[in-house]
Parts: C-alpha cells; sequence; structure tokens
C-alpha cells in the first residue's frame, strides 16, 4: 500500500548506521515540488549526523520506483519563474545527494521515469529488480531531461544518455542499466533483492564511516560545478516548458 497524501510522504528511520530514507506519492511515486524539497532538506540534514554511515533510499509499494515530477504541476507552469523553480526540484535533489557525506544506496524495485531515473542515476550503488525498467520520456513533451542529464550521463555515459533521451517513448530494461552501470545487481524478485540489500548494508555500516565518506567525496569528484550547471539547466527547461510546441503537446494529456 502506498501513501495517499496528495503532497506526498517522507520518513526516515535510522538503524544500524543506516538510515533509510522512504518517499511516496499516490501517483505513481512522482514528485510534487515540496516533496523535493522535504527530500533535500532531509539529505541534508543526514548528511551532518555523525551516527549515520550510510542511506538506503527507496519508495512506497511494490510497483513503480519514481515517475517523475508532478505532472500536474508541469502542465500548470505560467511564466519563467514557475518554470525554472518547477525544474529546480530535482535539480536541488541531485545536488543534495551529490553533496550528501554518506553513499546512498537505491533501492530500485520498479519502473523509473524521467526524474526518476536521475535519482537513481545520483545514487552511489543500486540493488534493482528485474521490473526495474527506465525511460526518459521528455523529448515526447516537448521540453527535455537537461537537468538531470550529468547524473544520467555520469552512470550510462554520453551514448547511453543519447539512446534514453532520443527514444522517448522505448523502455530499457534493468539488465540494460545493469551493462551501462546505473544498476549495480539486478534481482527477480523484490524479496531477493531486500535480503541482499539487507546483508549489503548492515556489511558497510560497519566499515569506517570516514573511509567512507572519503570514497563517496573522490566518486563524485569533477561535479563541483553542478550547483551552477543544474540550476542553468533548470532556467533552460523552464524556458522549454513554455514554448508554444510544449504547451500544445501537454494538451493532449490534460484531463
Amino acid at each position: 500500500m502506498g501513501t495517499e497524501r496528495i503532497n506526498g510522504s517522507l520518513y526516515t528511520k535510522i538503524q544500524n548506521g543506516i538510515a533509510t530514507v522512504e518517499f511516496g506519492h499516490p501517483a505513481s511515486n512522482s514528485f510534487v515540488s515540496e516533496l523535493l524539497e522535504r527530500l533535500s532538506k532531509e539529505l541534508a540534514q543526514l548528511s551532518s549526523n555523525e551516527e549515520v554511515s550510510l542511506i538506503v533510499l527507496k519508495s512506497e509499494g511494490d510497483r513503480a520506483f519514481c515517475a517523475g515530477a508532478s505532472f500536474d504541476e508541469l502542465v500548470s507552469i505560467s511564466n519563467l519563474e514557475e518554470g525554472k523553480a518547477f525544474f529546480s526540484g530535482f535539480a536541488n535533489v541531485i545536488n543534495a545527494m551529490r553533496k550528501c557525506t554518506q553513499p546512498i544506496i537505491g533501492r530500485v524495485q520498479g519502473k523509473a521515469v524521467g526524474g526518476g531515473v536521475g535519482m537513481a542515476s545520483a545514487c552511489d550503488y543500486v540493488f534493482a529488480t528485474e521490473a526495474a525498467s527506465i525511460k526518459l520520456s521528455e523529448i515526447s513533451i516537448g521540453i527535455a531531461p537537461l537537468v538531470i542529464a550529468p547524473a544520467v550521463e555520469r552512470k550510462v555515459g554520453k551514448s547511453g544518455l543519447g539512446e534514453l533521451s532520443l527514444a522517448p517513448t522505448e523502455w530499457k530494461n534493468a539488465y540494460w542499466a545493469k551493462e551501462k552501470g546505473l544498476y549495480a545487481k539486478v534481482f527477480e524478485s523484490i524479496s531477493e533483492m531486500d535480503k541482499e540489500l539487507d546483508f549489503y548494508t548492515l556489511n558497510l555500516a560497519s566499515y569506517n564511516r570516514e573511509a567512507l565518506a572519503q570514497m563517496k567525496s573522490v566518486l563524485w569528484e569533477g561535479t563541483e560545478h553542478w550547483d551552477t550547471l543544474l540550476s542553468e539547466r533548470a532556467e533552460a527547461s523552464g524556458q522549454l516548458s513554455l514554448s508554444p510546441s510544449t504547451k500544445q503537446a501537454l494538451e493532449k494529456f490534460k484531463k
């Protein structure tokens, strides 16, 4: 069962040095702006918690991992300020994940679209199931995955980013994602994944916290400019959302 809260839910449990952060939303675990802001703040707070050695990021339920940003909010954008603010949501989350001192382990139990792919890409190590297909659908609605592109490219390379973004209606399966480096391990079922995830995280959390933090820093070398880059990408995305062709494309999806 997932949350029925229209602004989504966010819960954190800390045990054995592991902070498990679980998000949810009734629309396939998509993110409204308020939930993105809450997640960014939660990760920043956990980053300075010396009792936490690593973070597990997961979503509610047994179906979709994350359907990206709120479609209703995207459709309602009416000016550049609103557009930049909307696309800054995932920019802020990705930067919070990047700056977090602890390794972030992703648990991807189902499909990920758009910003959900960006979030999985910003994790440092990802467990997934065979159901965890991915898709970047942005081009099909007149925008582009500009904000999440650096995080996705960092994992799957420029060619992989091109395969995803220029085939916006095509799902790539979990084994494609593993071959490209987005997923570290893929399992047949959620129960099998969770069993291995528990074993892995308990072991990892038992190691030197400082060593984990320094390794995390090394993994993100060369991304120090992302605060500026992702902000610029958010503004560019906001401009695209206001173009006549995008507005026309979005009309087809309005209820």
